[in-house]
C-alpha cells in the first residue's frame, strides 16, 4: 500500500530522498512502508497538490524536521540552502528582510517601496519587507518559488516567492516544548498544543519567546546594540464543518522590542559643504563589533505586527473546488536609525509607520485527468501613514554648529485587484503543457508634508514641500511552459513567465519635481530545466538554466542640487527607471543517500547579471549611462555543502551529526557603488568572497519524546557584510552592516 506524506515539502535539501534518514526513531515505525515505496512528496507550489518532481519550475522547499536539521530559526536562516537566493536583515533595522532571488529584490524598507518578492504566510500577502523576519515554530514547510509567479500567486510577484506554511491542527493530541541557551546571553522559548475541540473541530495554541545581548557594543559606554528581544503567538481552528466543506481561521501576534542596529561608516564625514569632521582611516578599520551611537538618540526599535485570516473550501464537486482567503493585518514600527554610525548627529532617523491592509482571494480549480485549471480574483487595500524625523544638527557646519531638524508626515493608499488564470492540459500521460495569464490594476494616492526647522539662516521653519498626487497602472502578464516526462524519473520542461511590479511614489523627496511618479518595472524569465531521480530514488539532481530580461528597474540614487532662493546645497534622492538588466544563470539541487543513515546535499547557484542601461545623466564622462556598475546583491557563486548522519545507539537512542559550508562569491551591497561620474567601484560597499561553516549534533531518545541538540553557526567566526547604502549627497555618509559572528545554542526539546 501506497502511502502519501503530504506534509512534506520538496527539494534536494529534503529527507524526502531517504525519509528514514532524519526521522526521529518514533517517527520511524510510520515511515517505513512509504520508504519501503519511495513515496512521492506532495507540495502545492502551483496551488494543486503534486509531486515536486512533477512541478515545471524551480522550487525549494523545506519540511519541519529539514529546517531543523540545517538550523534554520527564522526567514534569514534560509541564506545558502536555496540556489541564488540572498535573503538577510535589512540594512539599518532589525524587523526588516532583504530578500532578492536571481539578481530581482527591493532591498529598501521605506514604507513607499513595495517587495520584489512576494511573501506569504498560509497564503496571505505581507506587502512589507519589514515584518518578515519570522520566527518560525509549528510549521508545515516553506516553499520558495524562483521567477515570477503572477499567474498563481494573489499579488504580483516580479522576483519569485516564499511561502510559509503553517501547521493545521487536527483531531490528534500533539505538543512540543522547547528551550534553548547560548552565547550572547541567548535564551529561547517555544511552546504548542494542538487536538481536537470536538467533533470535526481542533485547535492549536504556539507561543515563541527570545531575548539575546547585542553583537556591537560601545566601547565608550558599553551600551549595547544589535540585540533581540521578541515575542510571538499563534492560535488556529480547523472545523470540517461537513463533507467537503473545511473552515480554518488563524491570529498571529508578535513583537520586537530591540536596541538600535548599529553599522560601520566606510567614509569620512563631512559636513553639506564638503567640509571634513570625522575622518575615517584608509583603508578602512577591520570590523570588530564595537560601534559608538548618537548621544541622545533613544536606543530603541519596536514594532508590533499581527493579523486574522480566514480560509474557507469548498469541494463542489470531484472536479469543482472553490477557496476563499479573507485577512487583515497591521503592523506598527518606530524605528531609531543611526544612518551615519557615528557619535555624530548627520545621519540620525526615526521612522514611524502604521500600516494596515485588507486582502479578499478567491480560488476556483477545476481538476480531471487531463486538465487541470487554478483561476483567482484578488484584492487588496493597504493603508500606510508614517511619521519621520531627520536629526543632524552637526550636518551644516560641524559639532556645535546649528540646529536642523526635517519632519515628514506621509500617507499612502494602495488598491490592487487581480484576475489570473492557469491551465495545465496533459496531452499524454508524459506531455503537459501549461498556459496562464494575469491582469492587474494597480491605483496609489499618496499625501505629503516636509517642514524644516533650523537655525540656520536661510533655513528657518519651511513647510513649502506639500503635495497630493495620484497614479494607477495595469499590466498583463502570461506564463507558458511545456514539460516532457522522458522516463518515470526524468522530466523536462521550458517555460517563458513575466512578473510586474506597479510604479509609485518616492518617499524621500525632498525637493520640488522628486515627487513625480516612477513607472512600473517588468521582467520577462525564460528557464529550461530537468528533474532527476536516480538509483532506486536515493539520488535527486535538478538542474536549471535560466535567463531574465528585467526592464525599466526602480533605483533609488543620491546626489547634490543647488537650491535656486538660497544658493545652498541640498541633498537630492530620486527614484528613477533607470533602465534594464541582462540575467542569465544556473542552479543546481542535488542529494544522495547512498545508505539510509547517510545523506549527502548541495545547493549551487551561478549568476551572470549586467546592465543592458543604466541611465544617469550626472555621468558626463561615460555619456551619461552608469551600465558599468555592478548589480547589488547579485553574487555569481552561491554554494552550500551538506552532510548529516545518524548514528542509531540502540536503546540509547540515536545521534545525528550534521553540518554545511556556505559560500558566496564577491557581491555589491548597494545599487550606487562608484563615486558620481566615476568607474572607480567603492571597495567599502562590496562584500569579498567568503564560507561560513555551520555544525550540530542532536541526540533523541529511543522514542523520540526527548532531544538535546548543540548548534554553531558561522564557526570559524567569519566577519562578513551583509547589506550597504550610500547616502554620500548627506555629509558624505557611506555604512555597511554585518552578519552574525560566532553563535551557539544548547536546546532542549520535550514532544508528545
Amino acid at each position: 500500500m501506497k502511502t502519501k506524506l503530504r506534509t512534506f515539502g520538496a527539494a534536494a535539501v529534503l529527507a524526502s530522498v531517504s525519509p528514514l534518514a532524519f526521522m526521529t526513531p518514533a517517527a520511524l515505525a510510520q515511515e517505513e512502508a512509504a520508504s519501503a515505496n519511495r513515496e512521492v512528496i506532495v507540495v502545492t507550489a502551483r496551488r494543486t497538490e503534486e509531486s515536486l518532481q512533477d512541478v515545471p519550475g524551480a522550487v525549494s522547499a523545506f519540511s519541519e524536521a529539514a529546517l531543523e536539521r540545517i538550523d534554520v530559526t527564522d526567514s534569514t536562516g534560509l541564506q545558502g540552502a536555496v540556489p541564488n537566493l540572498n535573503i538577510v536583515q535589512g540594512r539599518g533595522s532589525s524587523n526588516a528582510t532583504n530578500i532578492y532571488i536571481r539578481g530581482v529584490g527591493q532591498p529598501d524598507a521605506l514604507q513607499t517601496f513595495d517587495p520584489a518578492v512576494g511573501f506569504y504566510v498560509d497564503d496571505v500577502y505581507f506587502s512589507r519587507i519589514r515584518g518578515t523576519q519570522l520566527d518560525l515554530f509549528d510549521i508545515e514547510r516553506i516553499e520558495v518559488l524562483r521567477g515570477p509567479q503572477g499567474t498563481l500567486y494573489g499579488k504580483n510577484t516580479i522576483g519569485g516567492a516564499l511561502r510559509v506554511i503553517t501547521r493545521r491542527p487536527d483531531q490528534e493530541t500533539r505538543g512540543q516544548f522547547q528551550v534553548g541557551l547560548g552565547n550572547y546571553s541567548l535564551w529561547e522559548a517555544r511552546a504548542s498544543v494542538s487536538g481536537g475541540l470536538a467533533e470535526n473541530l481542533a485547535g492549536s495554541v504556539a507561543l515563541f519567546g527570545t531575548g539575546r545581548d547585542g553583537f556591537v557594543t560601545n566601547p565608550n559606554t558599553g551600551e549595547e546594540y544589535n540585540d533581540r528581544n521578541a515575542s510571538a503567538a499563534r492560535v488556529a481552528l480547523a472545523w470540517d464543518a461537513a463533507p467537503g466543506f473545511t473552515v480554518d481561521w488563524n491570529a498571529d501576534w508578535s513583537r520586537e522590542n530591540n536596541a538600535l542596529t548599529m553599522g560601520q561608516p566606510i567614509n569620512t564625514l563631512t559636513t553639506l559643504f564638503g567640509v571634513p569632521i570625522l575622518p575615517v582611516p584608509s583603508p578602512v578599520p577591520a570590523y570588530d563589533f564595537t560601534g559608538v551611537a548618537t548621544p541622545g538618540l533613544p536606543n530603541s526599535t519596536e514594532m508590533t505586527h499581527w493579523g486574522t485570516a480566514l480560509t474557507m473550501n469548498w469541494e463542489l464537486s470531484d472536479n469543482l473546488n472553490l477557496r476563499s482567503i479573507t485577512a487583515y493585518r497591521e503592523l506598527e514600527y518606530d524605528d531609531y536609525i543611526d544612518i551615519d554610525a557615528t557619535a555624530l548627529e548627520t545621519g540620525d532617523v526615526l521612522v514611524a509607520v502604521d500600516q494596515d491592509q485588507i486582502s479578499q482571494e478567491f480560488q476556483l480549480n477545476y481538476e480531471t485527468d487531463r486538465l487541470t485549471v487554478v483561476s483567482g480574483l484578488f484584492y487588496m487595500l493597504e493603508n500606510i501613514t508614517s511619521h519621520q524625523e531627520a536629526y543632524a544638527d552637526d550636518l551644516l557646519t560641524g559639532p556645535g554648529g546649528f540646529t536642523f531638524l526635517r519632519t515628514i508626515d506621509d500617507d499612502l493608499e494602495t488598491r490592487s485587484w487581480a484576475l489570473y488564470v492557469n491551465a495545465t492540459y496533459n496531452f499524454t500521460d508524459r506531455l503537459s503543457m501549461t498556459a496562464g495569464v494575469r491582469y492587474t490594476d494597480e491605483q496609489k494616492d499618496y499625501f505629503r508634508t516636509t517642514s524644516t526647522f533650523s537655525s540656520f539662516p536661510g533655513l528657518t521653519v519651511d513647510p513649502s514641500l506639500a503635495f497630493t498626487i495620484e497614479d494607477s497602472w495595469t499590466n498583463t502578464s502570461p506564463m507558458v511552459s511545456l514539460d516532457y516526462r522522458a522516463s518515470d524519473n526524468v522530466l523536462l520542461y521550458g517555460r517563458v513567465s513575466q512578473g510586474f511590479k506597479s510604479g509609485g511614489f518616492n518617499g524621500r523627496a525632498n525637493n520640488p519635481g522628486e515627487q513625480a511618479p516612477y513607472d512600473p518595472e517588468t521582467v520577462t524569465s525564460y528557464e529550461f530545466g530537468v528533474k532527476t531521480d536516480w538509483l532506486d530514488n536515493t539520488l535527486r539532481a535538478n538542474f536549471t538554466v535560466f535567463y531574465n530580461d528585467y526592464e525599466d528597474f526602480q533605483a533609488r540614487v543620491s546626489g547634490l542640487v543647488t537650491d535656486p532662493v538660497t544658493n545652498l546645497p541640498v541633498p537630492q534622492l530620486t527614484v528613477l527607471n533607470a533602465g534594464s538588466l541582462e540575467i542569465s544563470g544556473f542552479e543546481a539541487e542535488l542529494s544522495w543517500s547512498p545508505v539510509p543513515e547517510l545523506l549527502l546535499d548541495a545547493q549551487i547557484g551561478y549568476l551572470n547579471a549586467e546592465y543592458g542601461e543604466f541611465d544617469d545623466a550626472r555621468f558626463t564622462n561615460f555619456g551619461g549611462s552608469r551600465a558599468f556598475q555592478t548589480p547589488a546583491f547579485s553574487p555569481e557563486w552561491t554554494t552550500r555543502l551538506g552532510a548529516a548522519y545518524d548514528f542509531d545507539l540502540a536503546e540509547n537512542g540515536t545521534l545525528r551529526l550534521a553540518g554545511s559550508a556556505r559560500y558566496r562569491s564577491r557581491m555589491a551591497l548597494a545599487v550606487d557603488n562608484t563615486p558620481v561620474n566615476s568607474n572607480v567601484e567603492i571597495e567599502g560597499l562590496f562584500q569579498d568572497a567568503y564560507w561560513l561553516f555551520d555544525a550540530n549534533a542532536v541526540w533523541t531518545n529511543r522514542n523520540g519524546n526527548y532531544s538535546v541538540g548543540l548548534y554553531g553557526r558561522n564557526l570559524a567566526d567569519e566577519v562578513y557584510r551583509t547589506d550597504g547604502q550610500d547616502f554620500s549627497s548627506v555629509g558624505n555618509i557611506r555604512t555597511v552592516y554585518y552578519g552574525a559572528p560566532r553563535t551557539w545554542r544548547l536546546v532542549f526539546t520535550a514532544r508528545y
